[in-house]
């Protein structure tokens, strides 16, 4: 049985579930082949501090072979998944060379896959907003928000018209999820604390945050008493609230919003969207090419044990899988379902491995739900972990502390409980570095000839009532 050849298991995407697969496969007598279209690991829940110039991207960026250089049974290759052939049990994959040519087929053998390919932002059928109003899923996504913003304030300092200037100065971010609400509050404390003395002719104080979301309140995942509380602290930090409010078109200089089939104007040039996410378009073709369903989002459907229809040996997890709990509801696409499904699918390929049989009595994945976590601002953060619920200066610790601990390397870890220090104790963000693309050119510039003048866009309300 020794000279059996070592089961090779594929893992496409190097985020939270992807890490953890292979994190439990370090024991078990298989080859590890890792792709992703990146070399590094990103810690998506901090990219908002990139967006406001706390933190530098390398604050919350691994590099992958680093990560795992001591796990010997893992290979890393950085490349662009094309397709997924479930039949042959192969991966079609586009490497990331210079001197890759479209005929040569790069086709990976796999005994076992799981996809952890993750997300991107859904704009619900408007995808001409995305230039006008980009979302946060990478790091090139939050230095171009960064860019926008502190260009924001440099151009309403030499500004004469008092018009623009207010439109300059006013932020707009729609939706009030986590990534809203902390996205919302970061841009509130740099206005009123970190720039307010780096200015002549204009006062950042002045300036105004509006969030729109078409639902009722904000963070509605949390409790309600524990959503007014954020509610609360955004007040404090003068935030303006928007509910039941849905975002009809973006242009360069303002959006349209409509609200009781009431439509009214913002001026603005700062947009950002937290709106939702979708399914990477990879899903789709995996659900196409294993004769499964996706949802509305392009999430796959997966099996109890997520695996997809009825290959055994194909799984789906994190934000792009359509996984449901015990009660039918769906899982979240958070970091800790990732990570506990990454975990369940490397012990449950491992046991299979080691007890040489094709199929285990697999059970079901069952999300252990530990609570969850919003920072408002400053100070200010709540806690929904189950039997206690919190708020305030703890919940804030208690927020720094977990997030300290989950990035990737101990490096990350020091270096991000300095920066955090320096910041809370000097009001500075030391990253506020306005950086342009790799082409140089302003993404605003394209909004005239994108189609944004286009009166009859369908809004993300209609688009959901199709």
């Amino acid at each position: 049985m020794d000279d059996e050849p070592r089961k090779h298991v594929v893992i496409v995407g190097g985020g939270f579930g992807g890490m953890q697969t292979a994190k439990s496969l370090a024991q078990s007598n298989v080859d590890v082949t890792l792709i992703d279209r990146r070399n590094f690991h990103l810690f998506q829940p901090l990219l908002y501090q990139v967006a406001t110039g706390g933190l530098s991207p390398a604050n919350i960026a691994a590099p992958i072979r680093s990560i795992f250089g001591r796990q010997k049974n893992v290979s890393v290759v950085l490349g662009d998944v094309l397709d997924v052939n479930p039949q042959a049990q192969t991966v079609s994959l586009k490497p990331k060379t210079s001197n890759w040519r479209e005929d040569e087929a790069n086709e990976v053998a796999y005994d076992y896959l799981v996809v952890a390919a993750g997300s991107t932002n859904a704009y619900f059928g408007n995808d001409q907003f995305e230039a006008a109003a980009p979302g946060l899923k990478s790091i090139e996504d939050a230095t171009e928000i960064r860019k926008r913003i502190l260009s924001a304030f440099e151009a309403a300092e030499i500004e004469d018209d008092a018009d623009r200037k207010q439109r300059l100065l006013t932020f707009v971010v729609v939706g009030a999820g986590p990534t809203g609400v902390e996205m919302a509050g970061a841009i509130a404390e740099l206005a009123r604390h970190t720039l307010r003395h780096d200015f002549q002719n204009i006062n950042p104080e002045e300036s105004r945050v509006i969030i729109v979301d078409g639902g009722k309140r904000v963070l509605a995942g949390f409790k309600e008493k524990l959503s007014s509380k954020a509610e609360k602290s955004l007040a404090k930090l003068k935030i303006e609230l928007q509910f039941e409010t849905h975002v009809t078109g973006i242009w360069p200089h303002h959006l349209l919003v409509k609200k009781n089939n009431q439509t009214s104007q913002i001026d603005t040039e700062t947009v950002i969207w937290a709106a939702g996410v979708a399914g990477v378009p990879l899903g789709k073709k995996i659900a196409a090419g294993a004769g499964a369903d996706c949802d509305r989002a392009g999430r796959v459907v997966v099996q109890r044990d997520l695996s997809v229809n009825r290959f055994a040996n194909l799984f789906v997890i994190g934000d792009l899988a359509h996984c449901e709990d015990t009660d039918g509801k769906l899982l979240p696409g958070v970091a800790p379902v990732a990570i506990q499904q990454g975990a369940y699918v490397g012990k449950m390929i491992r046991d299979e491995v080691d007890d040489q049989a094709e199929l285990i009595d697999r059970k079901q994945f069952v999300y252990k739900d530990r609570g969850q976590l919003a920072t408002i601002g400053r100070s200010a953060a709540i806690a929904d972990l189950g039997k206690f619920e919190f708020s305030g200066f703890f919940a804030w610790l208690l927020w720094l502390f977990i997030h300290i601990l989950s990035l990737a390397k101990f490096q990350n870890r020091v270096l991000v409980f300095l920066q955090w220090s320096f910041n809370y104790l000097t009001f500075n963000r030391s990253a506020r570095l306005i950086t342009e693309a790799g082409n140089g050119t302003d993404l605003r510039g394209t909004l005239a000839s994108a189609g944004h003048n286009d009166q009859n866009h369908k809004s993300s309300e209609e688009v959901a009532d199709d």
